[in-house]
């Protein structure tokens, strides 16, 4: 005759390692991000098909081996995103550093020329030749100034972990790479790729700092915490901007250089938007 305790305690057991599951995947699922929960229902959608054309022995062993894997995941995504102990005012004044630092290198794109001038109609060549550099010098400090602003005004973390600070140090990359793309475009403005380089880097700075921004929303970083309202509105900002960046680029290249001065409106942009904002609010 069949041992039915012994089929009882497998049931048992069963039962309290599918519980064990269900409450880690429910753990897992306040955190995690849209493709892990969508591998998460994958498997168990898999298991629900099959468990049916398993024995109670096959369906115990292989909860098992999922309890333990799901269990190993989840122990390494918490300690992987487990806060620091890092002040970040330290994160704040690096970010600063690197921001004056970079003002600071952009006016050295602007060289002077190699030969000595001594006539008037010289130097006013000279500046005249020299005016295009400074004008972009002129549009991307403006950049670089609005970033710096938008990094103090939404970004004011509590707390820091490993993926966060590294989305900061990925935002500052591309901060750093602005002075190397604007002297790109002061001394090759005539080849398109110049240009195209530049609005790549200003893509990229504001893909990084959207990243961050929403990276740090969701693990609750941000004091104080923003409202959803309050998210959107600076997530459409920023959507807005990089919008602007692809057309500047488009206008570059097909009508002239001179629409890179565009970039100007991005201040205006985003001051305009949170006018309106707060008078909404």
């Amino acid at each position: 005759m069949p041992d039915k305790s012994s089929d009882y305690e497998k049931y048992k057991a069963l039962e309290e390692l599918k519980s064990q599951i269900d409450s880690q995947i429910r753990n897992l699922e306040e955190t995690a991000d849209e493709n892990t929960i969508e591998k998460i229902n994958k498997l168990k959608n898999h298991f629900g098909e099959e468990s049916d054309n398993r024995t109670v022995d096959e369906n115990l062993k292989y909860l098992e081996k999922f309890n333990k894997g799901l269990s190993y995941f989840e122990r390494f995504k918490l300690s992987f995103e487990r806060n620091i102990d890092i002040d970040p005012g330290r994160l704040l004044g690096l970010t600063d550093g690197i921001f004056g630092m970079v003002m600071t290198l952009l006016v050295f794109g602007i060289s002077l020329p190699e030969m000595l001038i001594t006539t008037y109609s010289d130097f006013t060549s000279f500046i005249t030749t020299l005016a295009p550099t400074i004008g972009v010098t002129i549009v991307s400090f403006v950049l670089i100034s609005s970033f710096w602003i938008y990094h103090h005004e939404f970004i004011k973390v509590k707390n820091l972990n490993i993926p966060y600070l590294w989305l900061n140090i990925l935002f500052l990359i591309c901060i750093s790479f602005i002075p190397f793309t604007t002297s790109l475009i002061g001394n090759y403005s005539h080849f398109f790729l110049s240009e195209a380089l530049f609005g790549l880097n200003i893509f990229l700075t504001i893909v990084a700092f959207v990243l961050m921004y929403y990276y740090a929303y969701k693990r609750g970083f941000l004091d104080p915490m923003p409202s959803k309202k309050e998210v959107t509105r600076v997530a459409h900002t920023f959507f807005m901007i990089m919008g602007l960046t692809v057309i500047v680029n488009l206008l570059d290249f097909n009508i002239s250089g001179n629409f890179i001065y565009l970039f100007l409106l991005v201040p205006v942009i985003s001051t305009f938007r949170d006018i309106i904002f707060r008078m909404q609010s």
